[in-house]
């Protein structure tokens, strides 16, 4: 195999991976706690929040409310980074010098 097959090979591999992360990058990702839903795109940029709930907030329910924020935050990036391990596997460290 000479340089240029395995150059061509190599750029080959990198826009394939480029185009998998740019389709991760516009998947959305949902996360949920029991009062609060968040969408991530697969940037990690936050999209959406929705309140599932109507009732006003007691001042004793606001640490809640964070925590509930915290924990549908927590959720949706779990969801991103299973998304990019499975979709990009062994090559995921390979794209660090694309972006």
């Amino acid at each position: 195999m000479n340089m240029q097959s395995i150059m061509a090979q190599a750029q080959k591999m990198q826009r394939d991976l480029q185009k998998k992360k740019d389709e991760l990058n516009q998947q959305l990702f949902p996360g949920k706690s029991d009062w609060i839903e968040v969408v991530f795109n697969g940037n990690k940029e936050l999209v959406s929040v929705k309140i599932l709930f109507t009732d006003p907030i007691a001042p004793d329910d606001h640490e809640m409310l964070a925590d509930m924020f915290q924990l549908a935050v927590k959720d949706s990036m779990k969801k991103i980074d299973a998304a990019f391990q499975e979709r990009m596997g062994a090559y995921a460290g390979m794209l660090d010098g694309l972006m």
